[in-house]
């Protein structure tokens, strides 16, 4: 299995491409790929409606192949691309497991990716929404972390984020002993906030292109 993460950015100017590109190569993508998601980004590691940016895009690509095609990114001005090999993953995404985990690799070094994606239920998402904004902004400060985004297939409902960490402690560090974290943690649990979620993390084998379209920092 290889699993491809391509993020994109484009000029104000070529914005519309990119939801033309959204709609119609959509289906293209998906031919060659077991699984595969166009995707919408938020500024830093927010999402919902407010916090689109719509200079940048993404795609989730898995396949069988060691070499997927790239996603059309029309009107691209800079791109970077993760090559993620899975070491975790719970939950689905649009009814499917996308991840196979090989119980044979090793743990190994190096920067850890986390996925996060979920499906809201539609009484629950006023809730959501004012639990997790203390979280979005703990993020941003969090030891370890060398990048994050806000992801997702839809302004509302469909959300997700994307991380990148130095190493698989500093992700534990910020889930279990960031108080705004573990908080929305017990709650999700006790609430039932999602329709379907999915959480998984990858080894990051390769990182290709700027990084700065990942809003990269530089690790302490």
């Amino acid at each position: 299995m290889t699993v491809r993460l391509f993020v994109w950015r484009v000029r104000p100017a070529a914005v519309p491409a990119a939801f033309w590109s959204m709609a119609v190569d959509r289906r293209r993508v998906r031919r060659t790929a077991t699984f595969a998601k166009l995707l919408g980004t938020g500024r830093g590691s927010e999402f919902g409606v407010g916090a689109a940016d719509l200079t940048r895009w993404a795609a989730l690509i898995v396949t069988k192949d060691d070499m997927p095609p790239p996603p059309p990114m029309r009107g691209a001005v800079q791109r970077c691309t993760l090559t993620l090999e899975p070491i975790a993953s719970r939950g689905t995404w649009s009814g499917r497991t996308p991840f196979e985990v090989d119980p044979r690799q090793t743990k190994g070094a190096g920067p850890i990716a986390v996925l996060t994606r979920a499906r809201l239920k539609a009484a629950q998402a006023t809730a959501f929404w004012r639990a997790v904004d203390p979280v979005a902004r703990s993020l941003a400060g969090a030891d370890g972390l060398l990048c994050a985004f806000g992801v997702g297939e839809a302004p509302v409902g469909f959300q997700g984020t994307v991380s990148v960490w130095r190493s698989a402690a500093d992700i534990v560090r910020f889930a279990y002993r960031r108080p705004e974290h573990a908080a929305v943690v017990e709650r999700t649990a006790r609430q039932g906030w999602y329709a379907e979620e999915l959480f998984a993390r990858f080894r990051v084998l390769d990182i290709d292109g700027d990084r700065q379209v990942l809003g990269w920092r530089d690790s302490p």
